[in-house]
Parts: structure tokens; sequence; C-alpha cells
């Protein structure tokens, strides 16, 4: 099938080329023209892995296209997916502005029957947003009356599908490839049914083994995204909660998570504790469905404790730090390993490892900070956060590089890279063999026996 994907961020370019790696024609539309002139050029604008091998291979099989023109995009196909950002606004609710002016500009230049499929998060009745902007620039073409109507006098028309994304940062191509649900969301007239059978086809090659597909209504399907993301990141803030009464209490964290988790009404998935939850969807959705409740008259109190409490996690280890250290911390030396809010990525978006690096660098210290992907994201967004306070940290080539004369090692990114370090090693380079484990890498005897002060989230401390 010929398909148009409007936005070659993220989301846009893991469906892309993931539709295309199943056969189909693909052509990416994006407006800054620098990222479609790299994409043609065989570089990729972000790290995910196995998303560069994918792109390349289709992109030279002709079937993976970029382009900057929106008409170019809107001919080529007729599922077009919208895939631009919805960035919070000011009042933390999504901003909407990109994915409506990509439905006026399909509106502006279609012919025929498109079938326009919101990828996008976007927030319950975007869809119906969508259509009003539709209409409004078919109307501004002389082309009026009901969609039905339209299509009987060849005229063009169209339907809109909600297909929220379920990608998780490091495991896109995996979560595409092998979803464990796809959520469709329609109408209930002619043209949804229409547009349904169409993007059947576009998901069959993932419905080999059982269906995944999951068809309901447009607001149902909308609400999905937002709801999956909520209860996710509830169980982070909770278990976080948990983690820091545990210390209280001397009970092991880890111990707890097990014990639970073995319950099949609860299960393992994130519940591990930690120093927050950063990143692009989380954070957003979280206040976005607190916004769309607020301006229904309702107030989520559960959602608004979970975001309270994860940006309180988020100083939970700068607090260790001082605690161990002192408030002042002029002359002290940390190192960092890990900025990413997450491994396999390079984002940075409202990363933990920011907070840590703003308390710890106003307090005077300076950092040595070490990331396998992540350091040049970190170096553009730090600049920003920490201002003249930029010159208190640098980065070091290698994780063991870092940790030469430090006064402590802090952990903000469980990378693979840094889940079987050499403790003695790290015990010699160190200046006071201190680490503060922000995600609970380690069991704290393995450090006990190398002579490390070790402290975790939740669990026992010190030697």
């Amino acid at each position: 099938m010929r398909i148009t994907i409007f936005g070659s961020g993220y989301v846009g370019l893991v469906t892309g080329a993931c539709l295309a790696e199943t056969g189909n024609q693909v052509m990416c539309v994006d407006i800054d023209a620098r990222k479609i002139e790299a994409l043609r050029a065989g570089q990729i604008p972000i790290h995910e892995p196995g998303l560069e091998p994918m792109v390349l291979a289709n992109a030279a099989a002709g079937r993976l296209q970029f382009t900057t023109s929106a008409a170019e995009g809107v001919s080529h196909a007729d599922v077009i997916f919208i895939a631009v950002g919805t960035p919070p606004d000011e009042n933390g609710s999504a901003d909407l502005r990109y994915v409506l002016a990509v439905a006026e500009a399909i509106g502006t230049h279609m012919m025929g029957f498109k079938v326009v499929v919101d990828k996008s998060t976007v927030p319950v009745g975007t869809a119906d947003k969508v259509r009003e902007t539709l209409d409004a620039a078919l109307t501004a073409r002389g082309i009026a009356g009901d969609i039905e109507g339209r299509l009987s006098r060849g005229e063009p028309g169209y339907t809109v599908i909600s297909n929220p994304e379920f990608l998780k940062e490091g495991a896109a191509i995996a979560d595409f490839m092998r979803p464990d649900r796809i959520i469709l969301g329609a109408g209930a007239d002619e043209p949804a049914a229409r547009g349904l059978q169409l993007m059947q086809r576009i998901y069959a090659p993932f419905n080999h083994n059982h269906e995944r597909v999951q068809v309901m209504d447009l607001r149902s399907a909308e609400f999905t995204k937002y709801a999956a993301n909520a209860m996710l990141a509830t169980r982070i803030s909770f278990m976080n909660e948990l983690a820091n009464l545990a210390e209280v209490l001397r009970a092991d964290i880890e111990a707890v998570r097990r014990g639970i988790g073995s319950d099949p009404r609860i299960g393992y998935s994130f519940l591990y504790a930690g120093a927050g939850y950063g990143g692009s969807c989380f954070p957003k959705d979280v206040r976005a469905l607190q916004k769309t409740a607020e301006e229904h008259g309702r107030h989520l109190q559960v959602l608004a404790a979970v975001e309270a409490a994860n940006e309180a996690q988020k100083s939970v280890l700068s607090a260790k730090v001082t605690a161990r250290f002192g408030e002042d911390l002029k002359g002290r030396c940390f190192t960092v390993w890990g900025l990413a809010f997450k491994p396999e990525t390079d984002d940075m978006r409202e990363a933990p490892s920011r907070v840590v690096l703003d308390d710890l660098t106003r307090r005077g210290a300076t950092i040595v900070a070490f990331d396998p992907v992540a350091m040049p994201e970190a170096r553009r967004v730090l600049s920003t956060d920490l201002g003249d306070r930029m010159g208190q940290v640098r980065f070091a080539d290698t994780a063991y590089s870092a940790l030469e004369g430090a006064d402590a090692l802090i952990i903000m990114t469980e990378w693979k890279a840094f889940r079987v370090p050499d403790f003695v090693l790290m015990a010699k380079a160190l200046k006071s063999p201190v680490v503060f484990d922000g995600r609970n890498m380690y069991e704290p005897d393995a450090l006990a026996e190398a002579g490390i002060d070790y402290f975790p989230i939740g669990r026992r401390q010190g030697r």
C-alpha cells in the first residue's frame, strides 16, 4: 500500500520504517528541511536500536522516501498518518497546533478518498477537531456537503481513524513489529468501515499468530493511550514512595518487589524503584490527562499525587549526597554514570539527571559525566539548564576515566554497560569509595565486600 507519514520524529520515523519493512511504499513528510536532507543522506536524527539499518535498507530499496512537500505527501497515499509532536502547552494541556496544521494541509491538497490516521498522542475529542479542520479546508475549496455525498459525486472525502502508538523508547522496533495490541478507533458510517478495511490490510502482517487489532469508538481509542501511560506512571511513583518508606523501616524494596510481583494480579512490570520517571510520554501525558479532567469539572486526585511524587523523587539522590557530604559541596567532584532518562536512548526530556546536576552544581559541586549515547544531547540541554554553571560539568570518554579522583559515583541510568563493573577498580579510582545508585543496579553485599559505601533507593545503605 501507499502510505504517508506526517512527522519524522520518534513515532513517525519508526512507524514509517516498520511499515516500509513490510512492503509498503512509505513517504515521510516533515517541515524541517535539514532533517529531511539528513534522512535522505542516511543520517538518523534519533538513537533507537535497529532503526538506522531498517531506514537505510528500505530507503535503498525505494520503499521509504522523504520530502518537505505536503502536497506531494498527500497525493502519494490513500492512508495518511499524523505523527507530529503534541508538546505540553503552558497550562499542561497538549498543544494541537501541529496536528491541526497537518489536517489543514491534507484538506487543502486531498483528492479522492483519504484515511486520516491520528498516530500522535492526542486528548480525547481530537478526532472531532481534525474533522472540523478538514471540513473547513474543503469548504474553502468550494467542496461542501456530507462526506458520503461528496464521495458519490467523485469529490474529495475522508474518514478519521485513531491509532495510538505504544512504543517504548529503546525497544520501539520490537514493539511495532511484535505489538501486544493494535488499537483502532473509528466512527460507524460507511467511510469509517472503508477506512478500517484499509487499516486492517496495513496491520495484517502483524497478526499472523493471533488477532491483535481492537476496534473501538474514536474517543475510547484516544483515551486508551492516556489511560495506559497514566497507569504505568502510577505504578512507578507508587513503588518509589514505598521504597522511600522501606528505607525508614529498614526493609528491602527489592524483596518487596519480588513478593508483590509474584501476585498475578499485580505482575512485575514497572515495579522498579528509582530516581523517578522522565522522557517525552509519561510526564506530558499525566499532565494532559489531568488538564482534560479539569476542563470537564473533574479532579484526578491519584494522578496529581503521582506527578507530585515523581517530581519529589527526582531530588532523592541529591538529598542522599548532601546527607553524606553536607549542604556545601564546593570543592567536591561527583561522577555521574548515565544521563538519558532511560537506557537505549539519547532522550534527555525531563530526565532525572537534569534535576540532580542542577541541585549539585547549585551547591558548588563539579561533575564528570559519562553516558554511552546521550552526551551530545546532554551538552545541548544542560547548557540551557545550568547556564554559567555549565563550566562545572565536563564529559568523560569512558565510564572508568570519569571515576578518577571523584568523591563519589552517582548512577542515573541503568545502561547494560554499567551492570557488572569492577568494584575493586571502582573503589581504587574514587577518592572516597561511595556509590549513590538511582537505579538499584547492584547487590549491597557485593559493594560492601569491595569496601564501598552504597546508597541505593529503598535498600540497605552504607557498609
